[in-house]
């Protein structure tokens, strides 16, 4: 069975001295190292990994859990533990997010108390990591499709590329633009290519893996991060998308076709080496569906 607690923190009520009774320096000391070190960090899972240092002279508990929508973090080492107990952490009536405890033994009266004065400490800097989790995300994503955008492409193709080095595993690239996209947004309106770029990112994303990463470019250029890739995953993917645009009643009715470049890292390749080569894949790939369009 769960439980559930509530912490909040008004601005109104809330004074920061209140926090440090003088009448307990030792006690006083421990708060003021604990609020010096969960400033240093904006990174939700080093909070808890702070914050599951000093908890742990309290409590008797094996993993330590935050969780706010989409956003998530446990402590380094959590596991399941007999009992879980819950806090919802707010301010000013505002959820914050839910932190959660796995139990090994049931927290006393007591201690309950110190806990909660303790998660007033961690209400703040938990509030400013959501922020800026939230902020690097909107940099990182495409605004029309929710993909990832080309900042974050770099970045995700350079740990790509290093952990298939580390592991001596495949990491493919596909490279992906529709056809005759441009007709289709002149003949039609923005908005009607806006939809059909929505729609085809959702037709990218339901033809993947989890653990695969898709990106645009911008205009209708997209492109797929396949990792522990073979030739075989890359052509299962290609057979989705191309049966996702048949199945997808906007992108049927405006006939939205896709040209797919794809290929291999090698050991010699650098990010920009290994993008160039599936890029012009694809471009082989258009000229060649081009040609074949022709003599039809």
């Amino acid at each position: 069975m769960q439980t559930l607690n509530l912490v909040e923190n008004s601005n109104v009520d809330f004074n920061a001295f209140k926090l440090f009774d003088t009448r307990d320096h030792e006690d006083n000391y421990r708060k003021l190292a604990l609020t010096e070190q969960l400033q240093t960090t904006l990174d939700l899972k080093s909070l808890l990994n702070i914050f599951a240092m000093e908890v742990s002279k309290y409590v008797n508990f094996s993993g330590l859990y935050f969780k706010q929508e989409s956003i998530s973090a446990s402590a380094r080492g959590s596991k399941p533990g007999k009992k879980e107990r819950l806090f919802e952490l707010k301010i000013n009536k505002e959820y914050i997010g839910t932190l959660t405890y796995t139990l090994n033994s049931p927290i006393s009266l007591a201690n309950k108390k110190i806990l909660q004065g303790l998660h007033q400490l961690l209400i703040h800097p938990i509030n400013n990591a959501i922020k800026y989790q939230k902020a690097i995300k909107l940099a990182m994503q495409d605004g029309l499709t929710g993909l990832g955008n080309r900042r974050y492409f770099d970045e995700q193709l350079k740990r790509a590329m290093h952990h298939a080095n580390r592991q001596r595993t495949k990491v493919g690239l596909m490279v992906c633009d529709l056809n005759k996209f441009k007709l289709i947004n002149d003949t039609y309106g923005h908005h009607i290519g806006d939809e059909i770029l929505v729609n085809f990112a959702k037709t990218l994303v339901s033809s993947v893996r989890d653990s695969d990463s898709i990106f645009r470019f911008g205009g209708d250029e997209f492109v797929i991060i396949v990792e522990d890739a073979s030739e075989q995953s890359l052509l299962i993917i290609e057979e989705r998308i191309n049966y996702g645009l048949t199945i997808n009643s906007l992108l049927a009715k405006y006939q939205v076709a896709c040209a797919l470049g794809y290929t291999f890292m090698n050991r010699a390749d650098d990010p920009t080496s290994f993008f160039e080569r599936a890029d012009n894949m694809l471009y082989r790939q258009k000229i060649a569906s081009h040609k074949a369009l022709s003599i039809i």
